[in-house]
């Protein structure tokens, strides 16, 4: 084995080449005439390559004979296929002699010493593939792309040799050896010019963070050019989103400390003035365009905040509005007339005819594991439709939002004719890929551990895929869920299956086995709102166990335990509507969710169950947001049939804190039994909270406090009254206290102190809580 680093590359053999076809061409032009095109090529040199192949690189012209640019032509076409280590032209008499030096065959390209990037994404940046051939000045390129491979994962000191082993008959191998260094974190992020928003405010906006204890979860702390570019662009909307019209981020310093042996970053904003809407209106220059089918598809109001995203989602709504009307080519441009003094923002939606030009062809590049099907269902046209620039703009932050790629570009170019245009939308793949373990404390389910598995591009296909089980010291159980969008149209459809056990635990005398799955089908309606469509068939029973006390089980839960095994088959639907800014840490917007779920479509019981949740946020100051949350809910039988006790409503923590799991609601009192909360058809709640991060406390750890007032209450017993005495009122349940939560890699964690203000006589309270859920 011949193991040697392989030369510099550079472009001796191509300028030899250049210089003997300068000498050929002036040898041609001086004698004037051209060679005839009958054997006049000749060929040496070739061993793989068949002369007629090399031959048909050379196109005479219409007499017949081979000219200068001819052979210039000749020369470049058969470099540019990198088949040919060297290739010269020499005038013999008259004939042309073609010179060839063959390139040696790659059987092999493999890569050592990388731990960090797997091998398939390496392959998938070099351009060297097995069986092409080696060109020198290919592989010296390759091993740039590789350190910019690894330069986005934050390593700046790789480095890369490449490496040839002959394998004989002008075969080889080519491997990069690659040493990969140490990783070069960010350090610290900070801004310049933001008198708004405050750092931690702003660092939730961004994807770049601050080096920490949890970076090797988020992988934020990774300096990328690029991805300060993109955090550029988001803190620029986030600004242009809360009323600053004129913001921009001038700068995205990055400075390497060797101190730290990291990078500083150093975003210079300048924020503009704050604007509120004035006047909105709409003008029309297209011809038999009636500007008043329009105006209900206007969503910017008077004397309402700046919100430019709000400008973007009218254009796109304009824009599909013209369509179905009959005008693909009108396009729609908000122009803004500032009125500074006022601090207003006069808005007007011109609408003009566009160019006539169509979609030719939408080109796909770098999605080495996407395919292109999965890009090309985000477009909103195919090929052959109307252009048409804003609806482009929304497949592109359509494609961003996928979150299945690092970057993603849409350009044009012409096409075959001036009415044509071709798209350009160059991808690259991330993992989307998820591997979990984790443990800890839940007041509910006390100790548990939870292993989850899942991927939501799945092969490249963009279907999702998920499973995990939980073993906690109170419950266990395992799930399995399948996601596919764009199943039926824009559509997403998707199946569950479950399976769930609980024990007896200090808040209840009976535990539960809950199995089965279900179907759903999601269906958007607008940009903010979403319907989903369920079907669930699953098997439920009340399990009991000897208690540890003398105590008899209340009377509701032996009924409940004595009906055995109960098959609930039920259709429902779910309402969303989220205008959020941000889902995992909000600052300002507005998420609901109304459902309803009808049993007795088969099965052994039958109700009827509706709830309904919704919650709005609001900045109060840079590092200070005020929520307020209402829940309710309401539970009946149909049919001549109660609701079941798994299916009733529970008071605890999740409605009021401060009280115990099933601490509150309607309650067996009968002296000599458990005492169990045993469930009621209504409940309702509601919540004052003010959340801010903590002072002194990065924000990349994903901290904050809050202080709330909790109040609701659980009534409407509708079990058996015979022999049982259940306290069911109306009481107010109500509390004050503070919470941490985590936004950590493995969800929402939280921890509770609250103090209950008012109460029942027979609730159970328990002031701390840990728990996790949504924020």
């Amino acid at each position: 084995m011949n193991l040697r680093s392989l030369p510099s590359c550079g472009s001796k053999p191509r300028s030899l080449a250049a210089l003997l076809l300068v000498a050929t061409m002036s040898t041609f032009a001086a004698s004037g005439t051209g060679i005839a095109a009958q054997s006049t090529i000749a060929v040496e040199g070739n061993r793989r390559i068949e002369a007629d192949t090399v031959r048909t690189y050379f196109h005479p012209d219409s007499s017949g004979h081979y000219d200068a640019a001819a052979l210039d032509a000749g020369l470049k076409a058969l470099i540019a296929t990198g088949l040919f280590d060297n290739v010269t032209l020499e005038h013999a008499g008259e004939r042309i002699v073609v010179h060839l030096t063959e390139a040696k065959v790659l059987d092999r390209v493999a890569f050592e010493g990388n731990k960090k990037i797997k091998d398939a994404d390496l392959a998938a940046a070099v351009q060297s593939k097995p069986r092409g051939g080696l060109q020198r000045a290919t592989v010296q390129g390759d091993v740039n792309r590789i350190i910019e491979t690894y330069r986005r994962v934050g390593r700046d000191d790789v480095r890369v040799v490449p490496e040839i082993i002959d394998r004989g008959n002008d075969r080889v191998d080519l491997v990069y050896s690659i040493t990969e260094g140490k990783k070069t974190p960010v350090r610290k992020v900070d801004f310049v010019g933001n008198t708004a928003f405050g750092a931690r405010q702003l660092r939730a906006v961004i994807k770049t963070s601050a080096s920490n204890i949890l970076s090797f979860l988020t992988g934020g702390d990774v300096y990328d050019a690029d991805r300060l570019n993109e955090d550029r662009e988001l803190l620029r909307q986030y600004y242009r989103k809360h009323g600053y019209a004129d913001a921009a981020v001038t700068k995205a310093d990055a400075e390497f400390d060797p101190a730290s042996n990291g990078f500083n970053i150093t975003f210079v904003i300048d924020e503009g003035t704050i604007y509120q809407f004035g006047d909105v209106d709409l003008s029309c220059n297209v011809p038999g365009l009636d500007c008043n089918r329009l105006r209900d598809r206007l969503l910017v109001r008077r004397d309402t905040l700046f919100d430019a995203s709000k400008l973007d989602k009218t254009t796109e709504a304009l824009t599909t509005e013209m369509a179905k009307l009959g005008f693909p080519f009108a396009q729609a441009e908000p122009r803004i007339a500032r009125d500074v003094p006022a601090q207003r923002a006069n808005v007007t939606f011109v609408i003009d005819q566009g160019r006539r030009a169509y979609v030719e062809r939408i080109e796909i590049h770098g999605n080495s594991r996407t395919r292109d099907y999965v890009i090309r269902r985000e477009f909103d046209f195919g090929e052959g439709d109307a252009y048409n620039k804003t609806l482009i703009d929304r497949a592109e932050r359509r494609l961003k939002n996928l979150n299945y790629f690092k970057t993603v570009n849409i350009s044009t170019r012409p096409g075959s004719a001036p009415d044509r245009v071709v798209l350009d939308v160059e991808t690259t793949d991330q993992s989307t890929g998820d591997f979990n373990i984790s443990g800890g404390y839940s007041t509910t389910d006390g100790l548990l551990a939870e292993v989850k598995v899942g991927d939501r591009n799945v092969l490249g296909s963009g279907n999702a895929v998920q499973a995990s089980v939980t073993y906690g010291q109170y419950a266990r159980g395992a799930d399995l869920s399948v996601s596919a969008p764009y199943s039926l149209g824009r559509a997403t459809t998707g199946a569950e299956a479950f399976d769930r056990q609980t024990t007896v635990s200090p808040y209840q005398s009976y535990g539960s086995n809950i199995y089965g799955g279900t179907l759903t089908l999601g269906t958007p309606v607008t940009e903010q709102t979403n319907v989903l469509w369920r079907y669930s068939l699953y098997d439920q029973n009340v399990t009991l166990a000897p208690t540890a006390s003398n105590a008899t089980v209340s009377l509701p839960v032996r009924q409940a335990a004595a009906a055995g095994r109960q098959l609930v088959s039920s259709v429902g639907d779910t309402v969303a509507f989220n205008t959020l800014d941000n889902n995992t840490m909000p600052t300002s917007g507005i998420r609901s969710q109304l459902s309803q779920d009808l049993a007795g479509l088969g099965g052994d019981v039958r109700f009827l169950r509706t709830t309904e949740d919704v919650s709005y946020y609001h900045a109060l100051s840079n590092d200070l947001t005020g929520m307020v949350r209402a829940q309710g809910g309401y539970i009946t039988g149909w049919g001549g049939q109660q609701a079941p006790l798994l299916n009733s409503f529970f008071g605890g923590p999740n409605l009021v804190r401060g009280f115990a799991p099933n601490g509150f609601g309607p309650r067996d009192l009968t002296p000599g039994s458990t005492m169990d909360n045993v469930g009621g058809s209504l409940y309702w709640a509601t919540t004052a909270e003010l959340q801010s991060g903590i002072p002194g406390l990065p924000q990349e750890y994903g901290l904050k406090a809050s202080a709330f007032v909790d109040a609701g209450s659980v009534f409407g017993y509708r079990g058996p009254t015979q022999s049982v005495q259940v306290a069911d009122k109306n009481v107010v349940r109500s509390s004050v206290g503070v919470g941490l939560t985590w936004a950590s890699p493995f969800g929402p964690l939280t921890v509770d102190y609250a103090v209950p203000l008012s109460k029942a006589a027979y609730d159970v309270v328990q002031p701390l809580h840990f728990g996790a859920g949504g924020f």
